[in-house]
C-alpha cells in the first residue's frame, strides 16, 4: 500500500481528488470506511487493488469526544485488518502542543489552523509543527492554512465575518509561506467557507487555484467544500485542488436522518435508531467521493 502523500500525488496527476471526510463518532467512521470500501468496487479508478484512498478527520472537539489516542488505534487497526489505504487527520489544530500529541499518536496528517493569526505568527507556530515532526522523524504530513474563511460547521444566513475577496490567498503569500515553513500541503481561501450558506455558498475561484498551485509548489487542499456546487469542485479539481474537506453536508445528513428515525422508531436500542443514520451518512460520502472522482 502507498504512503498518503504518495496518493495525493497520483490523484493531482489524475486530475481527481481525494476525499476527506470529518467523523465525531464511530458509527460515523464506519459509515465513511463502509461507503468508500463498497464505491471502489463499483466503480473504476486510478489507485488500483488496494482501493479508492480516504482521509477521515477529527479537529480538536472530535478528538476531545472521542479520545485522540484511541482515534488513532482504531484507523490504524481498520487499515491494517482490511488492508485498506484509510489515513486519519488531526483538523484544524490551533495548538501545537495539539499537533505534537497527534504526531506522537501516530496520526498520517496533522493541520496547524494559524488562518486568523498575523502571517508571522502563522509561519513561527506552523515551522515549530514541521520541526518537531521532523525531529521525531515522523512521515505525518503537515499541512498549514492561509487564508481566513471562518471557523466551525455552522448552517449560516450570510458569509462569516472577515471572509471575502480581500482574504483570498495570494499567490507570492502562499509561495512565502511554504518557504519559510516547509510544510507539505497548503489550504488556501478561494472563495471557501466554513460551513455553509442557506442561501447557498459564494463560488470557488478556480482561476485563482490554477494561480496558486505553481507558486505554493505543494498540493493543495480545499477546506469548507460542504455546500459548494459540483460544477464548482469540478473546476477547482481541474485546477489544482487534490484533497477535499466534507464536515458540516455529513453533520446535516446524520442529524436529519436521526431525527426521522427517532420520530418512527420507539426502540430503546441505540443500534435500530443509529442505523438510518449511519446509512443516510454513508451515501452522501460516495456521492462526494464519486464527485471528486469525476464520476
Amino acid at each position: 500500500m502507498k504512503m498518503l502523500k504518495e496518493y495525493i500525488t497520483q490523484a493531482e496527476q489524475e486530475k481527481v481528488a481525494i476525499g476527506h471526510f470529518n467523523f465525531a463518532t464511530l458509527d460515523g467512521l464506519w459509515a465513511i470506511f463502509n461507503a468508500m470500501k463498497a464505491l471502489s468496487m463499483e466503480i473504476e479508478h486510478p489507485f488500483g487493488p488496494d482501493g479508492i484512498p480516504v482521509v477521515v478527520g477529527v479537529a480538536e472537539g472530535e478528538r476531545a469526544f472521542l479520545g485522540a489516542h484511541e482515534v488513532a488505534l482504531i484507523v490504524r487497526y481498520m487499515r491494517e485488518t482490511y488492508n485498506y489505504p484509510i489515513f486519519l487527520n488531526a483538523d484544524h489544530t490551533y495548538s501545537v502542543d495539539l499537533i505534537k500529541e497527534a504526531i506522537d499518536a501516530g496520526y498520517d496528517m496533522v493541520i496547524y489552523d494559524g488562518a486568523q493569526l498575523s502571517f508571522d505568527e502563522n509561519v513561527r507556530y506552523t515551522k515549530e509543527a514541521i520541526e518537531y515532526r521532523n525531529a521525531k522523524k515522523s512521515s505525518c504530513l503537515v499541512e498549514g492554512e492561509l487564508g481566513f474563511i471562518g471557523v466551525g460547521s455552522t448552517i449560516r444566513d450570510t458569509l462569516p465575518e472577515g471572509v471575502g475577496p480581500e482574504t483570498m490567498t495570494k499567490p507570492e503569500e502562499a509561495k512565502r509561506f511554504v518557504e519559510m515553513t516547509g510544510i507539505d500541503l497548503l489550504a488556501p481561501s478561494i472563495g471557501n467557507i466554513h460551513g455553509m450558506v442557506k442561501s447557498g455558498n459564494p463560488a470557488l475561484d478556480a482561476n485563482r487555484v490554477f494561480s496558486l498551485r505553481p507558486s505554493a509548489g505543494v498540493p493543495l487542499v480545499l477546506h469548507g467544500g460542504s455546500g459548494s456546487s459540483d460544477e464548482d469542485f469540478k473546476k477547482v479539481i481541474s485546477a489544482g485542488i487534490s484533497l477535499i474537506h466534507i464536515s458540516t453536508e455529513l453533520r446535516v445528513t446524520y442529524r436529519t436522518a436521526l431525527e426521522k428515525s427517532l420520530k418512527e422508531n420507539d426502540s430503546v436500542a441505540p443500534y435500530k435508531y443509529l442505523t438510518p443514520a449511519r446509512d443516510a451518512m454513508m451515501g452522501k460520502v460516495k456521492e462526494r467521493a464519486k464527485l471528486f472522482l469525476g464520476k
